[in-house]
């Protein structure tokens, strides 16, 4: 952590897959983007440390119907709702989470809850004990177009792979289905944070964890943040968070982390995303899938990778 004062930067995602259907859904998923920006970043610049920004904003994200985390996750193949979530506090290297939760409104509040706990990571069993403890409200976060899916999938005996990415009755790509959503943060003190929500692949075998609750898809220390999103089992067998950081503990510059670390998952068939900002400042992002749904807040200005293309696995902004 430096004494010096740094400008925040701020970089969320929405999920990773295939292709928006039409403009008007880049346009849709963009203003959801940018609402959320909007009202986080005014908080860094008010001196909010980079973990309650993460945390605010991962609670917006969660709160969108449009996202699969929170109100509008998908369901698992007995037709429940499973989430999970994590926090790092980076400065502190401290990660905390909850896999499979049902029955709250914000998953990452329950991460959050655990970052001052010697148990720093619970299942259903313990998640659900906890949402007891803090006397959280009973939260349904099931959507009529999310039961809809489910149903529809049920008729055709779940052969899809995952469910839709964006939940949006003009704009369900049903072949999308790496549904997650992240926040990372630097604040004014240079700490860093990352935050990340799942309501899982949709379909899946039930109890199945995500990497969202794990270290393979949030991972934060004083030199890089990252959030992940994508297939889990993908990002897990890359360990893509942890990876990208490590690497630049090691020597690496960001943009050179995110390079290598995507060119070994496309080389590998992997399908994922992920989002960061290193102790610079330097925010990166990286895609294998088709479409990221990320937007970003430099201080200076607003913009976001969803009509971003290329032959680049990856790219970067300071």
């Amino acid at each position: 952590m430096s004494a010096q004062q740094v400008q925040p930067k701020l970089i969320i995602h929405g999920g990773a897959g295939s292709s928006l259907k039409g403009k008007g859904g880049v346009e849709v998923v963009r203003k959801s983007l940018y609402k959320v920006l909007e009202e986080v970043y005014p908080m860094l610049l008010t001196g909010a440390s980079a973990t309650a920004a993460v945390v605010r904003g991962c609670r917006l994200l969660e709160d969108d119907p449009r996202f699969n985390a929170g109100t509008g996750s998908v369901l698992q193949s007995d037709g429940q709702i499973r989430m999970s979530a994590s926090l790092m506090n980076g400065a502190m290297q401290r990660f905390s989470g909850v896999i499979n939760v049902s029955r709250v409104q914000n998953p990452v509040l329950l991460a959050e809850s655990l970052q001052a706990s010697d148990d720093r990571v619970l299942s259903d069993y313990g998640s659900a004990e906890l949402l007891r403890e803090l006397q959280f409200p009973i939260y349904n976060p099931l959507t009529d177009i999310r039961l809809q899916e489910w149903m529809q999938e049920r008729d055709e005996n779940f052969v899809k792979d995952a469910a839709g990415v964006v939940a949006e009755k003009a704009l369900v790509d049903s072949e999308a289905g790496r549904g997650t959503i992240g926040v990372v943060a630097i604040d004014s003190q240079g700490n860093l944070a990352a935050g990340t929500s799942t309501g899982g692949k949709g379909f899946e075998r039930i109890g199945r964890v995500s990497d969202s609750a794990m270290p393979a898809g949030n991972y934060a220390t004083n030199q890089a943040a990252i959030s992940c999103t994508g297939i889990g089992e993908d990002i897990i067998d890359e360990c893509l968070a942890a990876k990208i950081v490590i690497r630049v503990s090691d020597g690496l510059s960001f943009l050179q982390a995110f390079e290598k670390s995507f060119a070994e998952g496309a080389k590998n068939k992997r399908d994922f995303g992920a989002i960061g900002i290193d102790r610079s400042g330097t925010i990166a992002w990286g895609k294998t899938s088709e479409v990221l749904l990320a937007a970003y807040h430099t201080g200076e200005r607003i913009g976001d990778t969803l009509e971003w293309s290329g032959t680049n696995l990856t790219d970067s902004i300071s």
